[in-house]
């Protein structure tokens, strides 16, 4: 499953359109924008006081030649006060920030789950879900972490380059033009071959990353590499691999060798350039003593590293623009029309099923028809099953039937009500569906079970799973419903996660209950006990049995067998088998002369 890091996230242009979109944000801010906007006043006073303490440390070196003691404590005791204040401001700054971002953010994340969870089948269908959530994941990160440092320390940085120069231009604006002549370009030229250095080096581990593949899927697969004796062949790819490596590497180690050649000869031969121009117009009496020359070097200094920092914070931003505007592209995605209120109630439908002419095609594949003028109908109480070879759309009957898509052509009537009349909560509140690969939650099996019915009490939890056929086996962990299933209920046999599933749809009492091949991946004993359940839950309700066993389905009050999406054959067990060459007698012949 891939994931994605904060380097490989795409950039957004910055201009009005896209910034219009992120400044979005601001909407789910809540109560709480007054702290960004306060956080920006300490932001400029931390500014402010950042760029007073070049002067004042030049006006105490200029003390030296005054011999004024009391002043230079006086300045000394301001510089104290400028580094006290300046604490206390970025102390707010960054509180008021991280404040205002996490409850927005919090707000951000709440509405992008609660719309995704929304979403109809056919967004999902159409996305991977493992990708969904990794994307998610990172465009939130990348947007907090702008929101609580980048963008501040951008603004933090621009202060200071415009301070700066404004500082430097009162102590000598010949040197100003000659220090931004050099400091700045050769600041960012440091950034930019940094960033291409750190590129490099990710090629790098990049590839050590592939030359691990090959040790997991060889180590993984060895019995494979073994029984076609190439362990040679293995050895020389890796080999290969491993070389590569190293020329990387070394290629890799020259550029580092060239980036800190250039730092030392460049970045401070320019600095020395700056000072050394600085001290000619100090000797010809064009700058004011040596503490207004430590000012400017100080100055230079905030101005180049400025530079330097302001380059990446503005990549950063670019990638939180882009970072929202995939956030509210997610956010923008229509949802089904889903009840605002939790404690909706239920009204309860008798549960008779008509399909009348009913015609799908996935929007995914929309050339390829997958029902075509499908009719049948279950009256209240009947066990309807359907059958036919992979691919016919017997699941997709299921899907039509909780509207996890919409009909193409013909329509679906549930006690001769169109089902696109229903409220969708209470439609899907009416059914219950046990599927062939159960997914329990990471919880515990009284909370799995307890899923059909979140308000059900100890009793009804406790004879759902009796009439499951799952008590034996509860009561046989030591922590009985307090059992954690582990993810997925990977710590409960095939047999026992459908059983709890049978629970978990009786105690939600569905008028319609769906089986979708609910045992056919299972063993002759777990087969048995989960028959006998699902006889239970069938009982005075109306039910449509998916099967791929058809020794399942005798007992069925009617049988449908697709072809090619089309209902080929209707009829009884025994109605079936009187077919001459039918579909339904071949796969019976073929099925029971394999016991």
């Amino acid at each position: 499953m891939p994931r994605f890091k904060e380097n490989d996230l795409p950039k957004a242009k910055l201009n009005a359109s896209t910034l219009s979109k992120a400044l979005l944000i601001f909407n789910y801010a809540d109560n709480h924008k007054w702290k960004f906007y306060l956080g920006l006043i300490f932001l400029l006073l931390t500014g402010g006081t950042a760029l007073a303490f070049p002067k004042l440390l030049g006006l105490l070196v200029d003390c030296v030649n005054g011999k004024d003691l009391e002043q230079a404590k006086n300045i000394a005791l301001g510089l104290m006060g400028i580094l006290l204040l300046q604490s206390f401001f970025s102390f707010f700054r960054l509180s008021l920030f991280i404040n205002f971002t996490e409850n927005t953010l919090a707000n951000i994340r709440l509405s992008l789950y609660s719309n995704l969870i929304k979403l109809p089948m056919t967004f999902f269908s159409q996305k991977r879900v493992g990708e969904l959530n990794s994307r998610i994941s990172s465009d939130i990160t990348q947007i907090q972490d702008t929101l609580t440092t980048t963008i501040a320390e951008f603004l933090r940085q621009f202060i200071l380059i415009i301070g700066g120069i404004i500082f430097l231009a009162t102590i000598s604006l010949k040197l100003t033009l000659m220090m931004l002549c050099i400091v700045p370009i050769v600041a960012v030229a440091a950034v930019i071959f940094g960033r291409f250095i750190r590129k490099f080096s990710k090629n790098v581990q990049d590839q050590v990353a592939e030359s691990q593949v090959i040790v997991e899927e060889t180590l993984q697969g060895i019995s494979n590499v073994k029984a076609f004796a190439n362990e040679w062949y293995e050895i020389a790819r890796y080999k290969g691999k491993i070389n590569d490596v190293v020329k990387l590497a070394i290629k890799g180690g020259i550029y580092r060798g060239y980036f800190a050649s250039f730092i030392i000869f460049c970045l401070f031969g320019a600095i020395v350039a700056v000072v050394w121009y600085g001290v000619s117009l100090c000797i010809s009496g064009e700058i004011k003593g040596v503490g207004e020359l430590i000012s400017f070097v100080l100055y230079s200094t905030f101005i180049g590293a400025s530079f330097g920092g302001i380059a990446e914070l503005y990549a950063q931003i670019q990638k939180a623009v882009g970072a929202t505007e995939r956030v509210f592209e997610l956010l923008d995605e229509k949802p089904e029309k889903i009840n605002a209120t939790q404690n909706h109630s239920l009204e309860k439908i008798k549960g008779n099923v008509t399909f009348k002419n009913v015609q799908f095609s996935y929007p995914s594949r929309p050339e390829i028809q997958v029902l075509k003028d499908v009719n049948f109908t279950a009256s209240f109480g009947q066990k309807i099953a359907i059958v036919g070879p992979s691919g016919a759309g017997k699941s997709t009957i299921s899907s039509l039937l909780l509207r996890f898509y919409d009909i193409d052509g013909g329509e679906i009537l549930i006690d001769d009500k169109n089902i696109y009349d229903y409220d969708l909560e209470n439609l899907r509140g009416n059914m219950s569906i046990v599927p062939q690969d159960v997914i329990l939650f990471g919880g515990t099996i009284r909370e799995n079970i307890a899923y059909g019915k979140p308000n059900a009490t100890d009793e009804e939890i406790f004879l759902a799973a009796k009439q499951a056929n799952a008590l034996d086996f509860v009561n046989g962990f030591p922590e009985k419903f307090e059992t954690l299933v582990g993810e997925r209920g990977i710590k409960l046999s095939g047999g026992q996660r459908q059983r709890i599933a049978i629970a978990r749809a009786l105690l939600k009492n569905p008028s319609i209950l769906i089986l979708d091949e609910a045992t056919s991946s299972l063993d002759s004993e777990s087969e048995k006990l989960v028959q006998q359940a699902l006889e239970t839950l069938m009982e005075g309700r109306t039910s449509i049995i998916i099967a791929h066993r058809l020794s399942t389905i005798r007992s069925a009050d009617a049988i449908l067998v697709l072809n090619e999406g089309k209902i080929a054959e209707k009829g009884t067990h025994k109605e079936l088998l009187t077919i001459e060459n039918g579909i339904y007698k071949n796969l019976s012949n073929l099925q029971f002369s394999e016991y």
